[in-house]
């Protein structure tokens, strides 16, 4: 790794331990667990931490433990949960926080390094290269349109920090992608920064049009998308989706892609009815489906 150990040393304070509890009957908690950790960066010296979603969804107890041994419970003041990211609070003054830069600072091939916490008081770190710039989906109604891929390796629990060798904070590090090597997936740290006003004043990022939810798990195939799973009690399963099936259209248009799903899904809003065609053991069937508000089903 290129980074100093000094500059190591003086950023491993910023990076905090999470750990969440969330209540059995939360719709979370069935696929995520009762019990998270996570990694956090202090992004405000008044107590401002961000990290990634999926850690601290549903807590109904937030507890956040800094590398001098010192705890302090946490508040959640904004969740995305389209791009991913969550933005928590301590009464805490004076903390240490991390430089925001940008992805916008990068280029393929630059150095990187990623600090995350494994214990309280235990931060690990890796180092590596950017790999990819750009487009990144997954199963489970995701697309980013800019995502950060590196060789740099998560080495503790997600939501920690993605650093340029300046020492400056261009990314939150979601999850690693083991089908990739041993690659890292981070979110961009200026979908946090471009947005700052809204998470503070409303809690979520208003100014971008809602989109319509289904609670699929989807797998693409060479020759379209098939179902691999479904949210407990989530808009698809209620309508009767199912596991295997195959979906061939949406709103009478043929879908090829992932992509082309998430992108036919959120021309729609949450309320909206939205027409599927499935084949489902070797037979076409029509059904309608009422997308949800991912955000309001999670909270």
């Amino acid at each position: 790794m290129d980074a100093s150990v000094e500059l190591v040393r003086q950023l491993r304070s910023t990076v905090v331990h999470i750990r969440t509890e969330v209540p059995a009957e939360h719709p979370s908690a069935r696929i995520l667990g009762e019990e998270r950790f996570g990694s956090g960066t202090v992004i405000d010296p008044a107590g401002l931490i961000l990290t990634v979603n999926y850690v601290v969804m549903g807590g109904e107890s937030i507890q956040v433990s800094f590398t001098q041994g010192r705890r302090a419970k946490a508040e959640i003041v904004a969740q995305d949960f389209e791009v991913g990211l969550a933005l928590l609070k301590v009464k805490r003054q004076g903390l240490q926080a991390a430089e925001a830069g940008s992805s916008e600072e990068i280029d393929c091939g630059a150095p990187v390094f990623v600090l995350a916490s494994t214990q309280p008081q235990e931060r690990r770190v890796s180092g590596g290269l950017v790999t990819y710039l750009g487009e990144f989906e997954a199963y489970w109604e995701y697309l980013l349109e800019r995502g950060i891929v590196s060789s740099a390796f998560n080495p503790g629990f997600g939501g920690g920090a993605l650093f340029t060798l300046a020492g400056r904070m261009i990314g939150v590090v979601s999850l690693n992608l083991n089908e990739v090597a041993r690659n890292s997936l981070a979110i961009p740290i200026e979908h946090y920064c471009a947005n700052q006003e809204e998470f503070l004043r409303y809690g979520q990022v208003v100014s971008r049009p809602k989109r319509a939810w289904l609670g699929v798990f989807a797998y693409a195939l060479e020759d379209g998308v098939v179902v691999a799973g479904l949210v407990p009690q989530g808009p698809a399963e209620r309508s009767g989706l199912r596991e295997g099936d195959f979906i061939v259209s949406v709103d009478k248009e043929e879908v090829s892609s992932r992509k082309g799903l998430y992108l036919a899904l959120w021309r729609h809003g949450p309320g909206e009815k939205i027409q599927l065609e499935v084949m489902r053991d070797r037979e076409l069937k029509r059904m309608e489906i009422l997308g949800a508000d991912r955000a309001r089903f999670y909270k």
